[in-house]
């Protein structure tokens, strides 16, 4: 399916997504849905993935949103976003107590999950890319019981992964 999520489909649950402009446009939906948490599990950020002044936008609007927001980031090459100047690097940077960013650790970069990449909303919407040098997955606005063992996935990373600090800003 090259189309983003229609309002129909929301209420019908997981459809496949593919080529790079459904993608882009399943994730701004999600970031859109979102209201105040995000999760994001990538192996690498690509220079297209959350990029646009769109997806900027809608990011900075869930940093702000008001006391529990939170957007967590896991992503296996910080270094390389960061040398190739990634605006995502840049927000985060710009809200570090709400922005966040890991890397996992060595163990977890061993595991079939490095090579997907999937996004999760606060409200039971998701993308999976099972693997995420491809354009293709699967995705649903709200899908509890596909949202939660991804979200489980997600915490466990997390707890292990270590922050970021080359991406942490200087303070002078």
């Amino acid at each position: 399916m090259n189309t983003p999520i229609t309002s129909q489909e929301q209420n019908d649950g997981v459809h496949a997504v593919s080529g790079p402009g459904a993608v882009a446009d399943v994730r701004l939906q999600l970031l859109q849905a979102t209201r105040y948490k995000l999760a994001i599990y990538l192996p690498n950020l690509p220079a297209t993935a959350f990029s646009t002044s769109e997806e900027l936008a809608e990011l900075r609007r869930i940093g702000i949103s008001g006391r529990g927001a939170e957007i967590r980031v896991v992503l296996g090459d910080p270094d390389t976003a960061l040398r190739e100047g990634h605006r995502l690097i840049d927000l985060a940077q710009r809200l570090p107590s709400v922005l966040r960013i890991r890397t996992p650790i060595e163990e977890d970069q061993n595991t079939n999950e490095v090579a997907s990449a999937w996004m999760l909303n606060d409200t039971s919407g998701y993308l999976l890319l099972p693997d995420a040098d491809r354009w293709e997955g699967r995705a649903a606005l709200r899908d509890g019981p596909g949202h939660a063992p991804l979200l489980l996935k997600f915490e466990q990373i997390w707890e292990r992964a270590q922050p970021a600090s080359g991406l942490q800003p200087l303070g002078l």
